[in-house]
């Protein structure tokens, strides 16, 4: 699971609705996720009701993210940015794709890849699409018989353990999805994890999402 998401812009997705897979064996224990790829992902704000889209590069291996705000639709006085988290150090730069205006700030909570933890609660095994046309996965969550409701539940493929949605609760007033698409192996282009020149002169505070 990855609080990353709380901290972006808010977060997105889609429920995942499926047949359950009636044959399928339960899990014995979590699944491996893949420690790189690229793809995108889809972040929707419970709160808001605010859908927000990126392309992602997933650096498990060496704890770094890079997020690139893709334009769906003309909003006056909407800025895109493009985030790069690196953990190892343990800062963010917030980049403006049209100014390449840049921004460092101090990451606050550590690590937290986007994989199944060990500890977690098997839910369920299920189906998602229809015959023919379907991928078989698994769903855990944080949930323990000691508390009654969960505050993260991850769906991964079976077959690869690739993310498919994650749904991550702060509090009562804080519920994002994350929903994961196109997902390829590997990192095409190591050099999106370095910033750009101008954020060597970088501003301490975030820049706004819009500019008027």
């Amino acid at each position: 699971m990855h609080r990353l998401l709380v901290e972006l812009l808010s977060v997105a997705g889609v429920l995942v609705l499926g047949l359950p897979c009636l044959g399928s064996s339960l899990a014995a224990e979590p699944c491996l996720a893949p420690p790189q790829w690229e793809g995108r992902w889809v972040l929707y704000d419970h709160g808001s009701g605010r859908n927000h889209r990126a392309a992602v590069s997933y650096d498990g291996l060496n704890h770094r993210i890079r997020v690139l705000q893709q334009h769906k639709k003309h909003t006056p006085c909407q800025r895109f940015f493009e985030y790069i988290y690196l953990y190892q150090s343990m800062v963010m730069f917030q980049i403006d794709q049209k100014t390449k205006e840049c921004a460092k700030l101090a990451l606050t909570e550590a690590w937290d890849p986007f994989d199944i933890p060990n500890n977690s609660t098997f839910e369920d095994q299920y189906v998602i699409g229809g015959p023919g046309d379907n991928v078989e996965v698994q769903e855990w969550s944080d949930r323990k018989p000691a508390r009654q409701h969960e505050t993260w539940v991850g769906v991964y493929t079976l077959k690869d353990c690739y993310p498919v949605q994650e749904t991550y609760t702060r509090n009562s007033s804080v519920t994002t999805s994350t929903r994961f698409i196109n997902l390829q192996l590997g990192i095409s282009d190591p050099n999106v994890f370095t910033p750009p020149s101008t954020c060597q002169s970088a501003r301490p505070e975030r820049m706004a999402e819009v500019s008027c």
